[in-house]
């Protein structure tokens, strides 16, 4: 079974200490630490050397998405990737995808949810690739099923970018993009894809409170487990 665990933007959105204490105790051995505004990223950054991360087996950092300078957003997420964290990037946040090289085997696109313009199917993801060949996948589920609910361009993406597949999201979406947790359905509609999610670190995008977040990762764990096979 992959390590399971949060983002902790979605316990405390902007308060990545806060987050951790709350994981603290909780059977979660992964962490994504999120930095989704420009303002929040020195301070994470500046953090990382002393944060106690013992628990994870995994770790990766959630980038800005409204960076103003985009040589200085890679500068500061190089350094982050020299620490050993994969770092998760919006793929409109690149423009100059040269840049983004130096990141190396650290960066990785995740697959984008209705509302914007790139990233959201195997072709426009296979663009971005094209361009960026030692760059990783972060498999948003949820934005998947947002942008096809019947799951085929899910299974596309992870039958054409297998070899790229690193780091999972998993949660529900609505049509805003708003994250929640998992329902009965989209647990049924997430299932089938079991055997490929289960390969790599899944990170719950869902905002719960404290009291449930050993419930979330317990129903993590039941879809993560629900099939031994590949989506055909």
């Amino acid at each position: 079974m992959s390590s399971v665990g949060f983002s902790t933007g979605a316990l405390a959105l902007g308060d990545f200490r806060r987050a951790l204490r709350m994981l603290v105790s909780k059977h979660a051995d992964a962490v994504e630490l999120s930095a989704l505004r420009w303002t929040e990223l020195p301070a994470l950054q500046g953090a990382l050397s002393s944060l106690d991360l013992d628990q994870y087996s995994y770790r990766a950092v959630h980038a800005p998405t409204d960076a103003p300078n985009e040589r200085e957003l890679v500068t500061r997420l190089k350094e982050i990737a020299d620490l050993g964290f994969n770092v998760v990037v919006h793929p409109d946040t690149i423009r100059e995808f040269p840049l983004w090289d130096r990141l190396n085997g650290k960066l990785c696109i995740e697959n984008m949810d209705s509302r914007k313009s790139t990233g959201r199917t195997a072709e426009e993801l296979g663009s971005i690739f094209a361009r960026l060949p030692q760059a990783k996948l972060c498999f948003d589920v949820a934005h998947a099923r947002q942008v096809d609910p019947t799951m085929t361009e899910a299974v596309r993406i992870l039958l054409t970018f297998a070899d790229r597949l690193a780091e999972v999201h998993l949660s529900e979406v609505n049509s805003k993009g708003k994250h929640f947790a998992m329902s009965l359905t989209a647990k049924r509609a997430y299932r089938p894809l079991a055997g490929f999610l289960s390969r790599v670190p899944v990170i719950l995008e869902s905002p719960v409170d404290e009291e449930d977040i050993e419930s979330e990762i317990h129903e993590a764990r039941d879809v993560l487990g629900a099939t031994e096979g590949d989506p055909q």
